[in-house]
């Protein structure tokens, strides 16, 4: 008996809410491969660098990381930063600007301990490497698809 047209109106917010979910599904999946890579990577690293000498032996305990012990950690802090740029994907105006200085940030913290471990000099200069090589594979490409799903 009512002339209206309900479609109209219910389909704006059920798109945009469509869209959004789009957004951020394309984002963690681009951030999962990401991830994926930045272990692959920093594992390699690490075994290069245990191939030319470096022990990764820590004196606080005396233990020797393992190269699987790079692996979890990258995956992990990786996946970290993924929720990051979802949150900012979801709550900034400028989510990539600022995914960009909250990493490089985070990063620049990371490399604190390794100066602090009181490992040799060959185990400190490999690890803050270490630190480095995950994040220029996962800061470009996170802000890169933010970029893309916020244009």
């Amino acid at each position: 008996m009512n002339s209206m047209n309900d479609t109209g109106v219910g389909a704006g917010p059920a798109s945009g809410q469509a869209g959004h979910t789009h957004r951020v599904r394309g984002l963690a999946v681009t951030g999962f491969v990401a991830t994926l890579a930045a272990m692959v990577a920093t594992t390699l690293a690490a075994a290069l660098a245990q191939a030319i000498g470096v022990d990764f032996e820590v004196p606080d305990g005396g233990e020797t990381i393992p190269l699987s012990g790079f692996a979890v950690v990258t995956g992990f802090f990786s996946v970290v930063g993924i929720v990051i740029a979802v949150a900012l994907l979801r709550w900034s105006a400028r989510p990539a600007e600022r995914f960009v200085w909250t990493a490089v940030s985070l990063t620049a913290i990371s490399l604190i301990p390794p100066l602090l471990s009181g490992a040799n000099t060959a185990t400190t200069t490999a690890l803050l490497g270490l630190h480095l090589v995950p994040a220029t594979v996962m800061v470009p490409t996170l802000a890169r698809s933010l970029r893309t799903r916020t244009d």
